[in-house]
């Protein structure tokens, strides 16, 4: 699908981060011209060192809270792949200003100087926490509830502003809902490390994941190719019916924490049989938490022809053997 993008710029913002550098690694193995937009407040300069001798990759070293910054990277660009955001619901609850500065304003700056640069197509990462209370399963894109947390409220914002640029001024949007998504590179450290990730850590140092609450709780983890999948074909698409909208961004089927760490302990005792006998421990469910997510695809289905390759054994199988690699 790539080979539309031949002779083209993408800008990847976000470019340092988990899922940024891996779009720009898959765009740079496919010759395309990419330009990578980072502040490095999250993400690292290692994931894209081996990207800087490749004459196709340029980085800019910047913040989406500044216009300019914005206007200097989207300067003879043809796409955006917009991953600049502050993730993470508890960072949101303990620092809701900055986090809707970096998600709300960042976010409105990035979409103005797209419109100023005219550039063909903006797709951007939109959040299953959109979703809120809304207790249905599986999630239908067409119907959300309230939010519950400061950062599901900037991830819902962003699509109401990506709706109104491609009404207002003609840009081509898609926005799309990334459910629990996982994979190399993703950090395990910090205050507000994913699931999947810390709990790989702590395993391989034998120490004992703590679960939120009983284990019950369930997720439609998602891996890191389906998510680069989709990105391509939003990027991509000739589809009209396809463009200014979000899609849900996830493999269709949900695994609840007691299920993926037995899924973890299984797949990294191919490297250690030691990690078979650690013992899971429990506490207090996490605020802002939704108790279940399930995506539907079927619209991803229907008008991007997305095919996920990838269920959660077989990526926690890839994901796995990249954390072993790269931890000890």
């Amino acid at each position: 699908m790539l080979q539309n993008l031949q002779n083209k710029t993408v800008l990847v913002t976000g470019g340092a981060g988990f899922i940024g550098s891996n779009l720009c690694e898959a765009l740079l193995l496919k010759k395309v011209k990419t330009v990578c937009l980072d502040n490095f407040s999250t993400g690292k300069r290692d994931n894209i060192e081996p990207f800087l001798k490749d004459e196709n990759f340029t980085l800019i070293e910047g913040d989406i809270r500044d216009l300019d910054d914005c206007n200097k990277a989207c300067k003879g660009v043809d796409y955006v792949l917009h991953e600049a955001a502050l993730g993470s619901v508890p960072r949101s609850i303990k620092d809701p200003i900055t986090t809707n500065a970096v998600n709300v304003s960042g976010f409105l700056n990035m979409l103005v100087a797209a419109r100023d640069a005219k550039v063909m197509r903006f797709v951007y990462a939109a959040s299953s926490s959109t979703y809120g209370d809304h207790k249905a399963l599986p999630k239908v894109e067409e119907t959300i509830g309230e939010p519950l947390s400061p950062y599901a409220i900037t991830k819902y914002v962003n699509e109401l502003y990506a709706d109104i640029f491609s009404k207002a001024y003609g840009l081509d949007t898609i926005g799309l809902r990334y459910f629990n998504v996982f994979g190399k590179r993703q950090d395990p450290d910090g205050a507000y490390a994913a699931v999947i990730p810390l709990f790989v850590k702590q395993f391989i140092k034998h120490e004992s994941p703590i679960i939120n609450g009983d284990g019950s709780y369930s997720r439609d983890f998602t891996y890191i190719d389906n998510v680069l999948q989709m990105n391509f074909l939003a990027l991509t698409t000739e589809n009209k019916e396809a463009l200014n909208t979000v899609y849900n961004v996830a493999y269709g089927d949900r695994t609840t924490l007691l299920q993926l760490t037995t899924i973890l302990k299984d797949q990294l005792a191919t490297f250690d049989d030691k990690i078979k006998d650690i013992v899971i421990k429990h506490r207090k469910n996490r605020e802002g938490d939704i108790p279940h997510s399930l995506a539907s695809i079927d619209k991803a289905k229907t008008l991007l022809n997305y095919k996920p390759e990838y269920n959660i054994t077989a990526g926690i199988k890839n994901a796995v053997r990249w954390y072993w690699e790269n931890l000890q």
